[in-house]
């Protein structure tokens, strides 16, 4: 029986392609989409939500609008910036995309995170790309769909060093007080944190020797083939995409199961996530961390996934 997930997301780049490869899974059943400002703007990864599902055939999927900004405080308030400096403008670069025809829900992603949780006779699995406030107000509002959630899988936070912060990692930087609500839900929560996306790297020439397979290698190859984001080996670090990774083929990951906290209060620090794996603050487990990653195996379930798309 195939798993059935919500993916909530933020698209942008590495987004897309990791919406691809969960597409065109046969192992999950993905029965909505929800976006979040992150990124660009909600009203942008909406449009680029909806536009994904057009280009890969799969307007079937519906899309929730939700979250327009972080719970407490404006984004640009604290880091003053998106990241469309990496995405482009649009959050997808220059790609051309056909007008999609759909439109998002006319309910909010709360309300359609809650119908699907609730009504589904199977626990549905969270997949979250991008910041966790949607699932933090889903939460708050509605704490009764926690019975019938199966996992959280999110791409964010870091062991070490941030790409946002100094210590801190996009997603959760981008809503700190979001990301603490979802990691002290007592939910199963597993975190596929900046230091696994920084091994998970792509070569621009593999994407070269398959632009012309379908076109998903065609999105990928047209998407990250300027990347800002890519290193001085012409590789590029794919982060959304051990996610679905993590999802799908778990074996290739290590994984600890440790307390995790997240910063609310620093200076230079707000949006780290404090990952104890040594104990030392001798409070009880509260998440699985994903602490490395083969990178061989990545790579090649990663190619193999897109030509196994459209």
């Amino acid at each position: 029986m195939k798993k059935p997930i919500i993916i909530d997301t933020d698209p942008g780049k590495d987004d897309a392609i990791a919406l691809a490869m969960a597409l065109y899974s046969e192992d999950i059943d993905i029965k909505l989409i929800t976006t979040v400002a992150g990124n660009v703007s909600l009203k942008k990864v909406s449009y680029n939500a909806l536009r994904l599902l057009k280009y890969l055939e799969r307007e079937d999927i519906p899309i929730a609008m939700g979250a327009c900004r972080p719970l407490i405080n404006p984004y640009k308030d604290r880091f003053n910036e998106d990241a469309s400096s990496i995405h482009g403008e649009s959050g997808l670069g220059d790609f051309e995309f056909e007008e999609p025809e759909k439109e998002p829900l006319e309910i909010n992603a709360i309300d359609a995170m809650r119908e699907v949780i609730l009504e589904s006779e199977v626990k549905v699995t969270i997949l979250a790309l991008g910041p966790l406030t949607n699932l933090a107000i889903l939460f708050k509002a509605f704490p009764e769909v926690k019975e019938n959630i199966e996992e959280i899988i999110f791409m964010g936070g870091s062991i070490n060093r941030g790409n946002l912060g100094v210590m801190t990692e996009f997603n959760i930087g981008t809503d700190p007080e979001a990301a603490k609500i979802v990691i002290d839900s007592g939910l199963k929560v597993t975190m596929v944190g900046l230091d696994i996306g920084n091994k998970a790297r792509i070569f621009l020439k593999d994407l070269e020797e398959l632009k012309d397979y379908n076109k998903s290698t065609r999105l990928t190859y047209s998407l990250f083939k300027d990347y800002k984001g890519m290193d001085k080996e012409s590789a590029i670090k794919v982060y959304d995409s051990t996610a679905i990774a993590y999802l799908l083929k778990p074996d290739i990951f290590k994984l600890e199961y440790t307390y995790v906290d997240v910063e609310l209060r620093g200076q230079y620090t707000l949006g780290c996530t404090i990952v104890d794996l040594d104990n030392r603050l001798e409070e009880k487990p509260n998440i699985y961390v994903c602490t490395d990653i083969d990178e061989d195996e990545f790579r090649k379930y990663f190619l193999d996934s897109l030509k196994n798309c459209i």
